[in-house]
């Protein structure tokens, strides 16, 4: 399987996006319904009476957060919703995707409010993902700092915020998960000291689009929409499925 820079997945997604489809809301709810089902699954038969803190930044990546953080409000989970921007303030797709959550039974608040990410049973990175480019600053800072409290596992979208995810190394504080799941293909800089254990979600990004930008393998995800990954060099765990 092979796995992509930022910049390769960057055209891979703008293509689709531009070009053939799935635009990108279409991409950003099959990573917040893949990121739920992923929550859920690590929550175990207690998932009902759990309680999730999900912690967004203003990119995709954020919006893919308050994707999931609707799902599972919807379900029932206790959910709060921990935001660098004002829902007022957002647009583009956080804006549309906060405007949704807004109709679900979940709660949300600003990086400066008071929380405690010690109390919840699950807590959500998606602050930034792939996009970092320099060390963390102020609000997005501060949030990955929020996770160093936690008492549950944590959960990344994509790539744990504050890791590059072209060479994996932290220029600054970074998130450090018990699972990642990245979206579409595996990112470069992921390792299993930086990411924990490696789920891949299915974007719904045809075979085409990745052949217009130059990559071809055959088909990945069978039955599934998400799969457990191996690093190179991992073995097997009895049981696991890993591909």
């Amino acid at each position: 399987m092979p796995a992509l820079s930022v910049a390769e997945m960057r055209e891979v997604e703008r293509v689709a996006v531009e070009q053939t489809g799935p635009v990108l809301l279409q991409m950003m709810e099959h990573a917040g319904t893949a990121l739920a089902q992923s929550a859920l699954e690590m929550l175990g038969n207690d998932w009902r009476s759990s309680k999730i803190i999900v912690l967004v930044g203003d990119g995709n990546n954020g919006g893919s957060g308050v994707c999931a953080a609707r799902h599972l409000a919807n379900r029932g989970v206790t959910v709060l919703v921990v935001s660098v921007r004002r829902p007022t303030e957002a647009d583009g797709v956080l804006g549309q995707q906060l405007l949704a959550l807004a109709e679900a039974p979940a709660e949300v608040i600003t990086w400066d409010a008071a929380f405690d990410t010690s109390d919840a049973d699950l807590v959500i990175d998606a602050v930034i993902g792939a996009g970092l480019r320099e060390a963390p600053r102020a609000r997005q800072m501060a949030l990955i700092r929020a996770t160093q409290a936690a008492r549950g596992p944590i959960l990344s979208l994509d790539v744990p915020s504050g890791v590059d995810a072209d060479s994996g190394n932290k220029p600054g504080v970074a998130v450090q998960p018990m699972r990642t799941l990245t979206l579409g293909l595996p990112k470069r800089g992921l390792t299993l000291e930086n990411a924990g254990e490696l789920w891949l979600a299915d974007l719904g990004i045809p075979p085409g689009v990745f052949a217009r930008t130059g990559l071809a393998f055959p088909p990945i995800f069978g039955r599934e929409t998400r799969l457990r990954l191996r690093y190179p060099g991992e073995a097997a765990q009895p049981g696991s499925g890993a591909e």
